[in-house]
């Protein structure tokens, strides 16, 4: 008898929730066969059968969390291929005994929410249990209201808020005829102030209702209007972006980029290598700019702490992939190792994983620095906001072709050369102006000068 367990699917992921099961009790399946999909906070993974046989035990129902190591299904390996149960026995006998009892199929929504709410501090992602750490909540008193009792990130912000927690301890949200627990109504202006000059921090303004005296007016569907449900991924991202934008203060500056020659370095040798499977795209020089960039203005590669910042020793470089399921951020680790040629590869092959689902949860963790890339459909320029928990961010624009100015021995002229913009959003609270500026100036001198090496 074989036990699948859950994997361990990334350094930092203690747990995976279950998504759907491919196969049911009694199905024969073969080796590396897809049983089921398995989701965390960073990506989704497919978990396939160490061997053939037959499933005879699904310990888990679609929806629960399950820690690494927990048991997800058994299968009988003894039983063979050809689907006959006999088989397995000497003599052609049956086996003697009542038939082995199975988990029931997971219960409808309603009755999941009417079923007792199990110990907060099982159901809760990662990213969650990190938040309630910073804002020093105990997950064991906050009340849950996700599925199947799990601890969500309103929940913990809900309890740390004045108006969830006048007292200074959790309170569990009052529940509406509907069963559903209603948004905590958000704190008035003065009670802002008051919070700010205590030092007690910034309290947001609650999603879809509004702040103070603001509210958000309440949707009205009308005929023609398409109401489309998020995906766990753009949930995810959602909750992203706006954690990043009310915790680190945004700033944008721009660079102007001549791109003739690394233009003519590329025209150089994007055929020869194209032809060895090499793609030398403008990303590759930009993403290689922005490497060297780092390394020599250490002060980008680091994160926020609590009253204090590091700087990152590895450089693992951040490339934004826009995939069918929604903009994945999967990182080149020890990126400033690598070679012009490497980055090329290492570009290719995570965005060919995360466009087909083979992305993994350790190829999207520890990211210090992320370019993003608009493609061929881009713009002049834009700020984007920054992945935490990095410190910045570098956006490109449309690359076009532009009249500059050239001067040669001292004369000036016009020409026409392909220029991009280049925006880099990073993180005040560590990053002063000059910093940003000097680096900034420095990724677009190195595609200015095509300092770059083409082996």
């Amino acid at each position: 008898m074989i036990e699948v367990v859950m994997p361990q699917l990334g350094e930092s992921v203690a747990e995976g929730t279950v998504t759907n099961w491919r196969v049911n009790v009694g199905d024969q399946v073969k080796r590396d066969q897809v049983l089921l999909d398995v989701a965390t906070d960073k990506a989704d993974t497919e978990v396939v059968a160490p061997a053939d046989g037959r499933v005879v035990e699904i310990a888990v129902a679609a929806g629960v969390v399950v820690a690494k190591q927990g048991l997800l299904c058994r299968i009988d390996e003894s039983i063979h291929a050809s689907g006959d149960p006999l088989a397995a026995h000497a003599g052609g006998e049956a086996p003697v005994g009542p038939p082995r009892s199975f988990p029931q199929a997971p219960q409808p929504p309603s009755a999941v929410a009417e079923a007792p709410k199990v110990a907060s501090s099982a159901l809760s992602s990662p990213a969650t249990r990190k938040l309630a750490r910073e804002m020093g909540i105990d997950l064991e008193s906050v009340p849950p209201t996700g599925d199947h009792g799990r601890v969500t990130r309103e929940d913990v912000v809900h309890a740390a808020s004045p108006v969830g927690n006048p007292a200074g301890v959790p309170q569990t949200p009052p529940v509406s005829s509907s069963g559903a627990p209603p948004v905590a109504s958000p704190a008035p202006a003065h009670e802002l102030s008051q919070i700010i000059q205590e030092g007690g921090g910034f309290v947001p303004p609650i999603p879809g209702v509004g702040y103070g005296a603001y509210r958000v007016p309440a949707y009205v569907q009308r005929p023609g209007d398409q109401v489309v449900a998020w995906s766990r991924r753009r949930r995810i991202t959602a909750d992203h972006m706006a954690y990043s934008k009310a915790t680190a203060p945004h700033v944008v500056t721009v660079a102007e980029v001549d791109l003739h020659a690394t233009s003519k370095l590329r025209d150089q040798h994007k055929d020869k290598l194209k032809k060895e499977g090499v793609n030398l795209t403008f990303l590759t020089f930009a993403c290689a700019a922005t490497i060297r960039a780092l390394r020599e203005n250490p002060g980008l590669n680091a994160r926020v702490l609590d009253g204090a910042h590091v700087l990152l020793r590895d450089i693992n470089l951040g490339v934004a992939v826009d995939t069918p399921g929604g903009l994945v951020v999967p990182s080149i680790k020890h990126a400033d190792q690598l070679s012009l040629r490497g980055i090329a590869n290492s570009i290719d092959e995570l965005a060919g994983r995360a466009r087909t689902g083979k992305i993994t949860a350790d190829d999207l963790a520890n990211t210090t620095f992320t370019v993003s890339n608009p493609g061929l459909k881009g713009n002049l320029f834009g700020g984007a906001i920054i992945s935490q928990p990095n410190a910045g961010i570098l956006r490109m624009g449309e690359i076009k072709k532009r009249p500059v100015v050239v001067t040669r021995d001292g004369e000036d002229s016009i020409a026409i050369h392909p220029v991009m913009y280049v925006a880099l959003s990073y993180d005040h609270r560590i990053i002063d102006g000059v910093l940003a500026n000097t680096f900034l100036w420095r990724v677009a001198d190195i595609l200015t000068r095509a300092e770059f090496e083409v082996a």
